[in-house]
């Protein structure tokens, strides 16, 4: 059992649960000036970005060299954050064609609470242990865990548990020199200071850590090369927009006619890398799938391979 009295003065010393004195009197405000009190307390939010940039290079580095050798980029997280990453890691799939096992959310408390409070569940360190080992985290994994506290004992024990078995592990958190930090490979630490609504994680620190996780992911995913400079080359084309969407890209790239792009496309059952190296290179759908292969998925190096072959 944890001592409140303890825990109480743990808390007192972190930004995150601070009561910031300038909106004191915040239920006596107008509506207008209540908006543009969240608006200005948002800005913090870049500043504090800004400030943790290094730190978030190397996170997405670590995550991005797990990926290319085949392993996954895991986030672990309690509440808002647990959620965060559960809706980071839905959209990887239709952005960038990774199979859903790729990027992964994991949240204390499983699927309800992805819909309901289980605010219990983010006292559990066993159960951060617990949910890790049942993911078959290895040494080709990259455990994010996220925290706006830094000291959520339910992402510590997953932090713990993956780095035990050989995982990079990133800590994502909104106080300075946080238990997580400490326990993960690579710390992000993104100080927004206290809320606008004292302790309510979900608005700056919620925020912040949903720009961690788009800057972690997308990169991660450019470095893999799952992009053609900043066009979305291995978006699954499983609509009708995102099908216009890929005629579009292959017309751009490829500078041929939309009726040449489409062709190409059904080809290749509306994959964009290899109906690209079809119209530049003059190749069939085998061997353009061939060529991206042997370049690992990277569209640029595969043009510059089949090059000779114009």
């Amino acid at each position: 059992m944890v001592d409140l009295d303890d825990l109480r003065r743990q808390l007192a010393e972190l930004t995150t649960e601070a009561v910031d004195p300038e909106f004191g009197e915040l239920d006596l405000m107008t509506t207008p000036q209540l908006v543009a009190a969240m608006i200005d307390s948002n800005r913090q939010v870049t500043e504090a970005l800004v400030a943790a940039s290094t730190d978030l290079a190397r996170a997405v580095d670590a995550a991005a060299e797990r990926m290319q050798r085949g392993g996954r980029l895991l986030y672990v997280g309690a509440g808002t954050p647990g959620r965060l990453g559960i809706l980071d890691a839905s959209e990887i799939p239709p952005t960038f064609g990774e199979p859903p096992e790729r990027v992964v959310g994991i949240i204390a408390g499983g699927e309800t609470a992805i819909r309901s409070a289980v605010e219990n569940a983010e006292d559990d360190v066993a159960a951060g242990r617990a949910d890790i080992a049942g993911a078959g985290i290895g040494p080709d994994d990259c455990v994010v865990g996220l925290t706006a506290s830094g000291r959520t004992p339910y992402v510590l024990g997953a932090i713990a548990e993956a780095r035990a078995r050989g995982a990079t592990t990133i800590g994502v958190s909104c106080n300075p020199r946080s238990e997580l930090t400490a326990a993960a490979d690579v710390g992000v630490e993104v100080i927004v200071g206290p809320e606008l609504v004292a302790g309510s994680t979900r608005l700056k620190a919620g925020t912040a850590q949903k720009i961690v996780l788009n800057t972690i992911s997308t990169l991660a995913m450019v470095r893999i090369g799952k992009t053609y400079g900043n066009r979305m080359v291995d978006v699954r084309a499983t609509n009708e927009k995102l099908r216009a969407r890929g005629v579009r890209m292959v017309m751009s790239v490829a500078d041929v006619e939309p009726a040449v792009a489409r062709r190409a496309l059904a080809d290749t059952g509306w994959e964009v890398k290899p109906a690209i190296l079809m119209c530049m290179r003059g190749l069939t759908a085998d061997a353009a799938a061939r060529a991206l292969a042997d370049a690992q998925g990277r569209l640029r190096e595969a043009l510059d391979r089949t090059r000779e072959a114009v």
